[in-house]
């Protein structure tokens, strides 16, 4: 049992240094998970931490998954195999840079619903998905023999609110639930008074200025364990902007920096992983950004799990602090499966009714009024009367393709700075097709009741439309999609191809010439590019090949000029 002690942590009675690494089992195939933790226990840590998100878990109300990469369970059990003690952050909000922060986006279909506080209608979820969720994380506690030493209550809540009951409602849901061991909560140093409870571990995120972190911490409670529990060792990149790194020299001395002062740490992240299909998260400050695809992170391992020169480093510290081992797992083999042709296309317009069932309605609803969480969605409605008229696209979530009467006209971006635009409506009824992307619902601040698709009717020509068609297309798999009927022409489009493997192993996928979509591989959505970058390459772990061929699928969204892709052996980020 790990407790405290003035301003020590006690394991077993015995003081003790918490060193860990934040690996999330979502964001790593199963397959891998083994390997990335005896990397983490070679480093010379004793402990993983990772994140439990909601949305994953109960994706859809009242129906749950643990199965697969949702099966957090064998995780710690193979953490515990490794001879590891483990970290869970259970809260219902992780951020992360996931999508919605961990909360499931069916929350949002409730629009007087408030997040992250002692609404009635939020707790009642909450305590629903906590009594499916603790009984199976209380026999992986140390009180029962388990590797599971210390449980979050929530996360960063400084920065987002203030109500000390909501966080006692937590606490005393865990307990009650039976999680007995050390309960903390985390937040950036200038946020502890607003997100902690007086009576739990407070612990601290932050990257540097370890000196100033600490005075926040004993200026609120004289005497605690001093614990970083994200240590930001690099950071995350959005879609069009740069990738960001951070210098190994640097990481490594701030690091030992807070070992002379006798603080316990938590690598945020020691391996990052993938944002797999649509669950990566956005900020949005002056702009919506949404997180791209990898989730790198400039971390200790790299997204593929490769040993980085910021993981030699920081071994080269501990080694003056603990035991360190010289022996690390063999190498994932990587190759370059060379170009694919995907010589099969065919229109997503020739396949809507196939794929989904229409809903009508009178106005617009959202993609959570759909029952909806993630993809795309295609609006369309009827209007009347020949000219060209403003539109105000102020309701649009995230990205959408006009089109009137079959013909593309433009996207239209919730980023664009102008919100009305002038469409030209050339016959006596027309008919105006929407289709909506999801990019990715806020994770941390103010705007994070983000909700997808059309959020309200739209203002044209100084009225509002009624007599919506909306079909809802989710798109988490490739749907099995025939390739055997193109009438339309349009964008979005379906692309095929089969890749013939020899030999399986980790791969690349560079998609030069083609500007935005989604690439499925056997059937897995890997997740989103986007020509903007910094990502220029998706990932693909060799588990999700086969010997023999491989079914690859591009769904591209607006255009491209190549029909090939390649698979090469190296990633390509920013």
């Amino acid at each position: 049992m790990l407790t405290t002690d003035q301003d020590k942590f006690l394991l077993n009675g015995e003081e003790f240094r918490v060193l860990s690494g934040s690996i999330h089992y979502f964001r790593v195939v199963p397959a891998y998970w083994k390997d990335r933790l005896l990397k983490l226990k070679v480093l010379g840590l004793n402990t993983v931490e990772t994140y439990i998100p909601w949305n994953l878990h109960e994706p859809k109300k009242g129906q749950f998954d643990f199965d697969g990469i949702a099966d957090f369970e064998s995780f710690v059990k193979v953490a515990e195999e490794v001879g590891l003690y483990v970290i869970l952050r259970p809260s219902p909000y992780i951020c992360a840079e996931w999508e919605f922060g961990g909360l499931p986006a069916w929350l949002l279909k409730d629009k007087n619903i408030e997040l992250r506080c002692s609404d009635p209608t939020y707790l009642k979820h909450v305590d629903e998905y906590y009594d499916e969720l603790i009984p199976r994380i209380q026999p992986l506690l140390s009180s029962h023999g388990g590797p599971v030493i210390a449980v979050q209550i929530e996360n960063e809540y400084g920065g987002f609110g203030d109500e000390e009951a909501y966080l006692t409602h937590l606490e005393e849901g865990l307990k009650n639930r039976g999680i007995d061991v050390l309960l903390f909560t985390s937040d950036g140093p200038d946020m502890i008074q607003a997100g902690s409870l007086p009576h739990v571990l407070t612990t601290l995120n932050f990257g540097s200025r370890v000196e100033n972190a600490l005075k926040e911490l004993t200026g609120f409670k004289k005497i605690s364990p001093k614990m970083c529990m994200e240590f930001w060792i690099g950071w995350f990149d959005y879609w069009g902007g740069e990738h960001h790194t951070r210098n190994a020299a640097d990481v490594a001395a701030v690091f030992e920096e807070m070992l002379e002062k006798n603080m316990s740490v938590n690598y945020y992240m020691f391996h990052g992983g993938t944002n797999f299909g649509f669950y990566n998260g956005a900020n949005h400050y002056e702009a919506y950004t949404p997180t791209i695809t990898s989730y790198d992170y400039d971390a200790l391992l790299s997204e593929s799990g490769e040993i980085t020169e910021k993981y030699k480093q920081v071994q080269n510290v501990l080694r003056k602090y603990t035991n360190v081992s010289n022996e690390l797992p063999e190498p994932i083999q990587k190759k370059a499966y060379g170009e694919l042709r995907l010589i099969e296309s065919i229109s997503l317009f020739d396949l809507v009714d196939s794929l989904t069932q229409p809903v009508i309605h009178p106005r617009p609803l959202s993609m959570e009024q759909l029952d909806q969480a993630y993809g795309y969605t295609l609006y369309r409605v009827q209007i009347t009367g020949k000219g060209v008229y403003e539109v105000d696209t102020t309701p649009i979530r995230d990205r959408a393709y006009l089109y009137v009467n079959g013909q593309f006209e433009r996207v239209v971006y919730r980023n664009d700075p102008d919100k009305t635009i002038s469409i030209e409506f050339p016959e006596d009824r027309n008919t105006l097709e929407l289709f909506v992307e999801n990019m990715g619902r806020v994770n941390y601040g103010k705007k994070m009741k983000d909700s997808k698709g059309l959020i309200d009717n739209l203002w044209i020509n100084g009225r509002f439309h009624s007599g919506w068609e909306m079909y809802p297309l989710e798109l988490t798999d490739d749907c099995s999609i025939h390739f055997n009927s193109n009438k339309d022409e349009r964008f979005p489009k379906f692309f095929h191809g089969e890749l013939e493997v020899d030999e399986v192993a980790d791969t690349f996928i560079n998609l030069e010439g083609w500007t935005k979509g989604n690439v499925y591989v056997n059937n897995t959505n890997i997740g989103r590019y986007w020509e903007v970058g910094p990502q220029k390459t998706l990932f693909i772990p060799g588990p999700l090949l086969k010997r023999g061929k491989n079914r690859i699928v591009v769904l591209e969204l607006e255009g491209h000029h190549s029909n090939a892709v390649t698979f090469t052996d190296q990633p390509e980020l920013g």
